[in-house]
C-alpha cells in the first residue's frame, strides 16, 4: 500500500475502534533508539525514515513531528503523502499532546507497548487515552519478523567486571529501595548486567529480550531459538532464569511486594501488568547510572578502538585523496561508505559499524542525518565539502567520528569562516574545566559561543553519551540545550560535535569522543571544589587546509598541535611506511 492508500485503512480502523485521533510515535517496546525493523510502524505508515518521529493521524488530517535534524529529508519524504510536516524543533511549533488537546474531541488512541509509563501519564492528564494497537492488524504484509539471532557472552576481560558483581551490586540498590522486584526492558541495559550480547538491532549487539531481578534470583525473557548450548551454560552458571519473551506479562502480573521500574524506559503495557497489591516505585534505573561510569577495563578498551578506528580512517583518507579519483574512476557518497567499511574490517576485534555512516557531499552534508543508499546518492568529485560522520563497534568498544575534508578546488572564504568557528568550539569545550556537579547544558554554549557572536547555530545536540560495545547514543548524560539535571561525572564518555550547516552548499561538523576525568587543582583555586575536565579519547587528524589561522588563537593551535603529536605517536605504529608518511603530511604543526 502507498502512505495514503494506509492513512485510509487506519482512519477506518480508528472509526471502527471508536479513537478521533491515533498516535504512531517512532517507538518500540524496549525505549530503543534504534530498533529491529519490526517495530518501524512510524516509518512503515508515514514513509519517513529518519530515527525520530511521531505520526498523528484524524479523521481529516496526518502530522509528522520531527526535530532539526531531519527536516531536509521529511520535507522530501513526505512529498504527495498528505502528511504534514511539524517543525518541533522551532520554538512556535505546538508540542503534540497540546496540538491534541486543542484540537482532537474524543478518545485518543495509542498502543500502550510503544509508550512509556511517564509519557503515557503525562498524556493521559491532558486526552483521554484508549490502549489499543491498530497498526498490527493492518501491517500484515511484508512485516519483518522479531529477529531470532544467537544471543552471546562478553567476556569479563571486554566487561572490567563479572555478572555476579553487577548483580549484587544491583541487588544491593534495590535493597536499598526495599524492593522486591526491578523490571528492566532497556536492551543496552540487561546487555551491560548479564554480560550478553547480540546481533538483534543493526549497529547495536543487544539481545530482544526483557529481565526481572528479585533479590533471590534473575530471570531473561527472551526467545529460546536466540540460546545455544554454550549461551545455555553461561546463563545457568550465572544463576540466570530464562523464560520466553512473551512470558513476561504473565510472570509480572504473579510479582507480590514492591516493584522498581524507570517509568521513561518501561513501557505502559508492562507497567500495567504489576498487581494493584503491589507497591510501585517509579525511579531511574540503578543500571542506566552505573553503565555510564565506565571502569578503567572498559576506558582502556575504548582507547584500544579508537586506535583501531584511526588506522582505518587513515587509510580511508589515503585512499580517497590519492586512488579515489585515479584514472578517471567514479565514486559516489555510497562507495565511500562501502570503502570506509572495508578498512574497519582490517581492524582488531571490528564486530560492525555502529550507526550507518553518514557521507554527506557538498549540499547533502547540510542534511544532519542524511542516509545515502546505493541507488540514490551523490557522485562524488575531487573537489569541494564532504562530511564523513562513522564509527565502529569493536569488542574493545564503540567509536564515533565525524570529520569534514575539502576534496580540492578553491576554497570559499565562507567555508574556512565557518570550519574555524565549529573548531574553535570544538577545541573550548574539548579544553574545558569545571567543578564537580555541572551539568552538560552548563558546558553547551561553550562550543557554541564563536559561531553565536558570528549569528549561526545549530539545532542538534552538542553532545552525546556513548556505551561500551553498546549505544552510540547512551544517557543519561549529555551536552545539550535543554536542561537535564544529571551531572557530568568521572567515567561519562560524550561526543564534541558542534556543527553549521548551510543548505544546499556545505554541512560541517566536527566530532571527538571525550571522557570526563578528574583535574588537577591550579595555584589560582580558591574553593575546596573538586575539579573535572576531558580526556579525549577519539585519534583523526583534522583538514588544516579549512582553517582560517586568524582566527585561532596560540592556545588553540598549541592544543592542536598536540592533539596531532599524540595522533601520530598513537597510530603510526599501527600503519604502513606509506601511511605513516601521510598521517606526519596531516598531523604537521600548524605555525603560531
Amino acid at each position: 500500500m502507498k502512505t495514503i492508500e494506509k492513512l485510509a485503512a487506519l482512519r477506518q480502523a480508528m472509526r471502527e475502534a471508536g479513537v478521533a485521533a491515533y498516535v504512531v510515535p517512532g517507538n518500540d517496546p524496549h525505549a530503543s533508539e534504534y530498533m529491529a525493523a519490526h517495530w518501524c510502524e512510524m516509518q512503515w505508515l508515514s514513509g519517513f525514515n529518519g530515527e525520530s518521529g511521531t505520526v498523528v493521524v484524524t479523521a481529516d488530517r496526518a502530522l509528522l513531528w520531527t526535530d532539526s535534524r531531519y527536516y531536509l529529508q521529511a520535507g522530501i519524504e513526505l512529498k504527495d503523502s498528505t502528511i504534514e510536516l511539524m517543525r518541533e524543533s522551532d520554538i512556535d511549533c505546538p508540542k503534540i499532546i497540546y496540538w491534541l488537546s486543542t484540537n482532537v474531541q474524543g478518545l485518543v488512541g495509542v498502543n500502550p507497548e510503544m509508550f512509556s509509563v511517564n509519557d503515557f501519564a503525562e498524556w493521559n492528564a491532558q486526552v483521554q487515552l484508549k490502549s489499543i494497537d491498530l497498526i498490527r492488524p493492518l501491517w500484515t504484509e511484508g512485516r519483518p519478523a522479531i529477529p531470532a539471532d544467537k544471543l552471546y557472552p562478553y567476556s569479563a576481560d571486554f566487561a572490567g567486571e563479572t555478572v555476579e558483581s553487577k548483580l549484587a551490586r544491583m541487588r544491593e540498590q534495590l535493597a536499598a529501595k526495599k524492593g522486591d522486584a526491578l523490571i528492566i526492558s532497556a536492551l543496552d541495559e540487561i546487555a551491560w548486567l548479564l554480560n550478553i550480547r547480540g546481533n538483534d538491532v543493526e549497529y547495536n549487539p543487544v539481545v530482544i529480550s526483557y529481565a526481572v531481578l528479585e533479590a533471590d534470583k534473575c530471570t531473561l525473557f527472551v526467545d529460546s531459538n536466540k540460546i545455544d548450548s554454550p549461551a545455555q551454560n553461561y546463563l545457568d552458571f550465572n544463576n540466570i532464569d530464562v523464560l520466553p519473551y512473551e512470558a513476561v506479562f504473565d510472570y509480572i502480573r504473579g510479582l507480590k511486594g514492591t516493584v522498581l521500574f524507570d517509568g521513561a524506559r518501561v513501557n505502559e503495557a508492562l507497567y500495567e501488568a504489576i498487581p494493584e497489591a503491589c507497591k510501585k516505585i517509579n525511579t531511574k534505573s540503578p543500571i542506566l547510572i552505573d553503565k555510564a561510569h565506565k571502569n578503567a577495563v572498559e576506558l582502556e578498551g575504548e582507547r584500544i578502538a579508537m586506535r583501531q578506528d584511526a588506522a582505518a580512517l587513515t587509510r580511508f583518507f589515503l585512499w580517497l585523496e590519492k586512488e579515489a579519483f585515479k584514472n578517471g574512476q567514479t565514486q559516489t557518497e555510497w562507495t565511500l561508505m562501502e570503502k570506509l567499511h572495508e578498512f574497519r574490517l582490517r581492524g582488531e576485534n571490528f564486530v560492525e559499524e555502529s550507526f550507518g555512516t553518514i557521507a554527506g557531499y557538498k549540499g547533502n552534508g547540510a542534511i544532519v542525518h542524511y542516509a545515502a543508499t546505493p541507488d540514490k546518492c551523490a557522485e562524488v568529485k575531487p573537489e569541494g565539502m564532504l562530511l564523513l560522520d562513522s564509527g565502529g563497534q569493536y569488542l574493545d568498544g564503540t567509536t564515533d567520528i565525524t570529520r569534514t575534508v575539502w576534496l580540492g578546488g578553491r576554497i570559499p572564504e565562507q567555508a574556512k569562516l565557518d570550519y574555524t568557528y565549529v573548531l574553535k568550539g570544538h577545541i573550548a569545550l574539548a579544553r574545558a574545566r569545571f567543578p564537580r556537579g555541572t551539568r552538560g547544558n552548563q558546558l553547551d554554549a561553550l562550543a557554541k559561543q564563536f559561531m553565536w557572536e558570528a549569528g549561526i547555530t545549530f539545532g542538534h545536540g552538542t553532545g552525546h553519551g556513548v556505551g561500551h560495545f553498546l549505544g552510540c547514543h547512551e544517557g543519561p548524560q549529555n551536552v545539550r540545550t535543554d536542561n537535564n539535571p544529571t551531572t557530568l561525572e568521572v567515567g561519562h564518555i560524550i561526543s564534541d560535535e558542534p556543527g553549521i550547516y548551510r543548505t544546499d552548499k556545505w554541512g560541517i561538523r566536527t566530532e571527538n569522543l571525550i571522557t570526563v576525568i578528574p583535574a588537577k587543582r591550579t595555584k589560582a583555586t580558591t574553593t575546596e571544589d573538586e575539579w573535572l575536565t576531558f580526556e579525549t579519547l577519539t585519534l583523526c587528524f583534522y583538514d588544516t587546509s579549512l582553517i582560517e589561522r586568524s582566527l585561532m588563537t596560540e592556545d588553540e593551535i598549541d592544543w592542536l598541535n598536540a592533539y596531532h603529536v599524540r595522533v601520530y605517536k598513537e597510530v603510526s605504529p599501527l600503519l604502513n611506511a606509506e601511511e605513516r608518511k601521510f598521517l606526519a603530511r596531516k598531523c604537521a604543526a600548524l605555525e603560531i
